[in-house]
């Protein structure tokens, strides 16, 4: 696999590159949708500006960016270009290497069950194989890597990739069952926005089910690795902060930076949608990134319901941007509301795109104890409905 892998970092690398390059890359850095006063590079130049002639970039209200972002480009602002395109590969190479771990994680403890026959005997064909999950780290890495979405993060060098890297090694130390990285990477994403600490909760399911310790209350296992995973991520986040204010001597940073039990994995690909979808100033970087997980769960696609009617409305809202934007600034023969309604359309497709992943994710977990095929007690073909 890692010949496809390097030949799909190889593109997307040559498309970033040649994006970069062309004229297009000024207007990408421009768009709305793309860029928020939270992620702009703009504002990182201008912070970098004020830095430079001894000003604090926080003594406004324009630089919402943290000290160690700022502090990075200081060093490193003439290969800007280069940072964002190994942000966005180590992001896609860190997602392969978390599926192709959770991977096994999965074929095993399916295997496990029905050595167990804890599944039903009619569900041969909702049991994943091995040559259907192989492809599926390389198909993540892809969803990624070539996702507009992301191509468009990273063109705009919109700080939002810089966060999505962080979360990935977050995903990926957690799965490989490194609670003191995990907290380390968790408390860098928390850090840079405050949203990631939903992930808290997913992260620890995860962790304790590799150390096979029982979620219950009544458990001194359970509460003492509790207390660890918590204060190494809390410990982490103190350091991180601290070193903040060591580099501006002031705290002034932080008012401007800040303004399911077994299956903690698809919990957290849940959260990370929410917070994409309900996160103050959101970009199509966030979704990117919740969207690279879509080929973890292809065994649910038989059971999504709107998926071809979904997929439609946000591919085209994302179109219909630009046109909106358009209309309202630069012509003049539209409102705030066109882009605010398209806008609000898009958000409510993601909300029903996830739940219809949720809504599949239970059906199949039905099933699987279950039976695919139900009857009534008077012998007919049940309907299974959800409430």
């Amino acid at each position: 696999m890692a010949a496809p892998l390097a030949l799909v970092l190889v593109v997307a690398v040559t498309v970033r590159a040649a994006l970069f390059r062309s004229s297009l890359a000024e207007f990408i850095s421009e768009r709305v949708e793309v860029v928020s006063p939270l992620s702009s590079w703009k504002r990182v130049v201008e912070g970098l500006s004020l830095l430079d002639l001894g000003v604090s970039p926080y003594s406004g209200a324009v630089f919402h960016e943290t000290p160690l972002i700022i502090y990075l480009f200081h060093f490193l602002i003439d290969y800007a270009e280069l940072v964002f395109m190994i942000t966005d590969v180590l992001t896609a190479v860190a997602l392969y290497f978390a599926i192709q771990d959770f991977n096994k994680v999965v074929f095993k403890k399916q295997k496990l069950l029905l050595e167990l026959d804890q599944y039903a005997p009619d569900v041969a064909e909702l049991i994943r194989t091995p040559m259907e999950m192989r492809y599926i780290p390389l198909k993540v890495a892809l969803f990624y890597l070539l996702n507009p979405y992301t191509v468009l993060s990273c063109v705009a060098k919109s700080t939002c990739a810089i966060n999505n890297t962080l979360i990935a090694f977050f995903i990926l130390t957690t799965i490989k069952g490194s609670a003191f990285l995990s907290a380390i990477f968790l408390a860098l994403a928390t850090y840079q926005s405050l949203y990631p600490l939903t992930l808290f909760v997913p992260g620890l399911l995860y962790l304790l089910q590799r150390q096979y310790i029982p979620v219950k209350v009544k458990s001194k296992a359970f509460w003492i690795f509790s207390w660890e995973y918590a204060m190494m991520y809390v410990g982490s986040l103190v350091v991180i902060i601290c070193l903040s204010f060591f580099l501006l001597s002031s705290w002034d940073f932080i008012p401007a930076v800040y303004g399911f039990m077994e299956h903690p994995i698809f919990f957290m690909f849940i959260q990370m949608a929410i917070i994409s979808i309900f996160k103050s100033y959101p970009t199509v970087g966030d979704v990117a990134l919740y969207m690279a997980f879509f080929p973890v769960w292809n065994h649910l696609y038989r059971f999504l319901r709107n998926i071809f009617v979904l997929t439609c409305i946000i591919i085209v809202c994302s179109l219909l941007f630009p046109v909106l934007w358009h209309l309202w600034i630069y012509a003049g023969s539209a409102n705030s509301n066109f882009f605010y309604a398209i806008t609000l359309t898009f958000n409510v497709g993601q909300i029903l795109l996830i739940s219809d992943y949720f809504y599949a994710f239970l059906r199949r977990e039905y099933y699987l104890t279950h039976g695919l095929y139900l009857t009534a007690k008077d012998g007919t073909e049940a309907m299974l409905v959800l409430k």
